[in-house]
């Protein structure tokens, strides 16, 4: 049967997280919140408006949204063609598609900002396709990108692996039913992803990549 590698992007494959914490900053600040940078990673990971209405609460005026996205999708566009690929994320997706796994991503990004972090990755040869912010009604924690991501796939949950950075990753997974593979990367502790349902946790995907005879991804040969 088909096995699937499902990865998120941000902080697991490309290093934009503190990218992301300091254009939403600054974009929060424009309009006159004060958000404290920590509390913006911990929402990293989150869709533009799940992310806004953690941060400021369900009883914000719902109209300033459009203005806070369109600002921090400004801010980090001019980023765009320098983003950072994490060290042996290619090489990760290349050797899992050589071993017969089919490479899906699934992210909260989408447009041109998922265009920039594929040119970044630069394994488009071996990523079957992506569950995108576009392409569902829910993002995560939410399965749905993840359950998209298997369908692009055409396998169960007990045929795919997900790798993600953030505690909402670790809980889409964990609501999905797939295997869930927990990096360091992003910058959120080990216990905190643990405690979000991680089934691995690694440093980053070059250790998952040095351990594969030996991690999550060799017990489903």
């Amino acid at each position: 049967m088909v096995r699937a590698a499902i990865f998120d992007v941000d902080g697991t494959l490309v290093d934009t997280n503190h990218l992301h914490i300091v254009t939403w900053w600054e974009a929060f600040r424009q309009s006159g919140h004060r958000v404290p940078m920590h509390e913006v990673h911990r929402a990293i990971g989150l869709g533009s408006e799940d992310l806004i209405e953690h941060l400021l609460g369900k009883d914000r005026d719902p109209e300033d949204d459009g203005q806070l996205k369109a600002a921090h999708h400004a801010l980090y566009a001019t980023f765009f063609d320098r983003l950072p690929a994490l060290e042996g994320a290619g090489d990760l997706l290349r050797v899992l598609a050589g071993r017969g796994w089919v490479i899906v991503l699934a992210t909260s990004a989408g447009g041109a900002e998922l265009s920039a972090l594929r040119r970044a990755i630069d394994a488009d040869d071996v990523i079957l396709g992506a569950a995108s912010a576009d392409d569902v009604s829910s993002g995560k924690p939410a399965p749905d990108p993840v359950a998209r991501a298997r369908e692009l796939a055409g396998v169960p949950s007990g045929r795919a692996v997900f790798v993600g950075d953030t505690v909402w990753d670790m809980k889409a997974a964990a609501r999905d039913g797939v295997t869930s593979l927990a990096v360091l990367s992003g910058g959120i502790p080990r216990a905190d992803l643990e405690e979000a349902g991680a089934d691995a946790v690694h440093q980053d995907v070059a250790d998952v990549l040095d351990h594969l005879d030996t991690g999550v991804f060799a017990d489903r040969e």
